[in-house]
């Protein structure tokens, strides 16, 4: 049986790291450390140490690594009150520095998103509210939000963040912005699964730096795109040109194992319904069988076909069959054989003007076409999109949260979002934001869902940034931009199935809250250590419940947040089994061999871990008898806290 001990941290990347190189490389690690010099002698030139080489750097890049490879002390706190259908959600609405929550999610969500979308502030010199201060990233948090005083006192509410300013006057102007930026990518390349794909929305102040870093980040190969995006009709602002449009950055996890994109097909086009046969009901285009820009002299496009009248048509040209055409005369898109082959999407119509030839040689009253059908289009990927988005501009976004009746400005239309779920194949799996702003992208997954019946789940997380105190909003009752992105989520999510009729669509979620642990001796902020080892018996603080600590067990171990939780008492103890047996949790005091057998019961059949107090045993038999019964009966791991 293997026994673990949680730590309290969230994944140690730089270890995991570490452990990769040596499964590769075992000559280059010596106890647990990297020798460089080894590293030197295997790789020879293909090392390049030279000061001369092509590089992209600035001040802080360094610290800025070091941050995403840091480990969090923190925990995500269940807010079941401000949480929709809790019981059976697979979405979450993480309130937090995206910093820490992104570290906290590395065990539970590495490799599994399908798709992540950002829309990060844009670097414009004026309020800007993630600090790069790296001393402790998450007290730094707790103390901006209000969850924990200058002097260390703890609170469990959250009262918002404060701003810091990054002008332009500022000596690190972009400095500050790619500090912010650069290890929130790392972490975020993480949890996209193999073909999981990024976009990232940003303006022109910053797109060849944030270019810069994610060919770092996720390698050139991966860069896949950078579509144009029309955010305005018109724009009278700026000194030289207008801008109307931004950017949107694109990159895959692997390109190669990333599905080709697909979409973009101008559905108003398929205004034709097929009325008999097979295919009837479907929505399909007539395509033009000859285009005067196809040009070779393959005499097997170039054929007669006959008219309803009993006539032939044939492209222009100056030959006719069975000559070979000349370069320049005009033939079908279609090969003779192909035309005989589906014949069941050929259309002759009779039209007022035709460019093709009568037998005659003269101008034909007649024209043919080919049916175009709109499912094999989506299904074949045949129709590509545009690197440039010209129907999803910001003022949709302002109108969807009129329609809401919810003040907020700068929101992006959540049919781009639903746009790029669409073109990158994002059927299902994970959708992420991490600067939820208004909560526009779980907007979207919602309506996407109720169109298509598919199975995407949404997870937002987004820093609770105080309102100004004049702002609409603020009037209305909102005192941080989470606060309005949940309203977001209820009253969008109740206006799509009420639009729709479609109740099978998932419009809970559940919230978290980024805090500090729920253990005394994973949250290390005594100086005393007597007070410490005091502490660290009782275990639990006081002001936290035991399901606080379930959900920190679960992430810090790496189980999925939305999996069920079924609670169960068991003589005087209780026993909590997450996914069905998947993983057990007894927390209780003085727990005594008895206990094994009732969690036997209860374990899944498939794999099941068992967690406990490390003081949570009567003795240390008990401990032992424990362990001894349930290896003998394949309980895969034994964890203790």
């Amino acid at each position: 049986m293997l026994e673990t001990k949680l730590d309290g941290r969230s994944k140690d990347i730089l270890n995991d790291n570490i452990k990769i190189l040596k499964e590769l490389f075992p000559e280059i690690v010596s106890e647990n450390k990297i020798d460089f010099k080894m590293f030197k002698t295997i790789f020879g030139e293909e090392i390049n140490d030279s000061n001369e080489k092509y590089s992209f750097s600035w001040p802080g890049k360094t610290f800025a690594i070091k941050e995403s490879q840091k480990q969090s002390l923190g925990t995500l706190l269940p807010c079941k009150e401000e949480s929709k259908n809790w019981d059976t959600t697979k979405n979450l609405y993480i309130e937090g520095d995206n910093l820490e929550v992104l570290k906290l999610l590395q065990k539970g969500y590495f490799n599994k998103v399908k798709m992540i979308y950002i829309d990060p502030p844009y670097n414009t010199g004026r309020e800007f509210i993630y600090p790069d201060n790296y001393k402790d990233n998450l007290e730094n948090y707790l103390e901006l939000s209000g969850q924990v005083s200058k002097s260390g006192e703890r609170e469990r509410e959250s009262n918002g963040i404060k701003l810091s300013t990054n002008t332009e006057t500022s000596g690190r102007y972009h400095s500050k912005w790619l500090n912010m930026l650069y290890p929130r990518l790392k972490l975020a390349r993480n949890l996209l699964k193999d073909d999981g794909v990024i976009f990232i929305s940003i303006d022109d102040n910053e797109v060849e730096n944030l270019k810069k870093i994610c060919n770092e980040i996720f390698g050139e190969e991966n860069f896949i795109g950078c579509a144009g995006r029309i955010t305005k009709k018109s724009n009278n602002k700026g000194d030289f040109w207008a801008p109307n449009f931004d950017y949107v950055l694109t990159y895959a996890k692997n390109v190669n194992f990333t599905f080709p994109f697909s979409g973009g097909a101008n559905e108003k086009n398929y205004n034709l319904i097929e009325e008999e046969g097979p295919r009837k009901g479907e929505k399909y285009q007539l395509v033009r069988l000859y285009m005067s820009t196809i040009r070779n002299r393959n005499p097997e496009q170039r054929f007669w076909i006959d008219c309803p009248d009993g006539s032939k048509i044939i492209p222009p040209g100056s030959t006719f069959p069975p000559e070979r055409p000349n370069l320049g005369d005009g033939i079908w898109r279609w090969s003779r054989k192909t035309f005989e082959e589906n014949k069941d999407k050929i259309v002759v119509k009779r039209v007022k003007s035709s460019n093709l030839l009568n037998e005659n040689k003269e101008p034909a009253k007649w024209n043919v076409y080919t049916k175009t059908y709109l499912n094999d289009v989506l299904e074949n990927s045949s129709a590509k999109p545009n690197s440039f988005i010209e129907n999803h501009i910001n003022q949709i976004g302002s109108h969807e949260l009129n329609k809401l009746n919810i003040p907020f400005d700068y929101s992006k239309p959540s049919t781009l979002i639903k746009y790029l779920m669409e073109v990158s194949k994002s059927k299902d799996g994970i959708i992420m934001d991490f600067f939820s702003g208004s909560a526009t992208t779980a907007d979207a997954v919602m309506k996407y869902n109720s169109e298509d019946n598919g199975k995407r789940s949404f997870i937002m997380v987004q820093i609770p940034e105080i309102i100004d105190e004049k702002s609409e909003a603020y009037k209305e009752g909102y005192r941080n931009i989470c606060e309005i992105g949940k309203e977001r989520i209820r009253r969008a999510g109740d206006k799509i199935v009420d639009e729709s009729g479609n109740e099978n669509i998932d419009i809970g979620f559940k919230v978290f809250k980024l805090g500090s642990s729920n253990l005394h001796k994973w949250d290390p902020e005594y100086d005393d250590l007597e007070q410490t080892l005091l502490f660290a018996q009782e275990n639990i603080k006081r002001d936290r419940t035991q399901e606080d600590l379930i959900y920190e067990i679960m992430l810090k171990y790496g189980i999925d947040l939305t999996l069920p939780i079924e609670e169960y008492d068991v003589g005087e103890n209780k026993i909590y089994s997450i996914g069905f047996g998947a993983l057990l949790i007894c927390l209780d005091n003085k727990i005594t061999k008895d206990i094994a057998d009732s969690i036997i019961e209860l374990a899944s059949e498939d794999i099941s871990r068992v967690v406990f107090k490390d003081y949570g045993f009567a003795s240390d038999a008990d401990k032992t008898n424990i362990k001894e019964t349930l290896r003998s009966n394949n309980i895969d791991e034994f964890i203790t806290i």
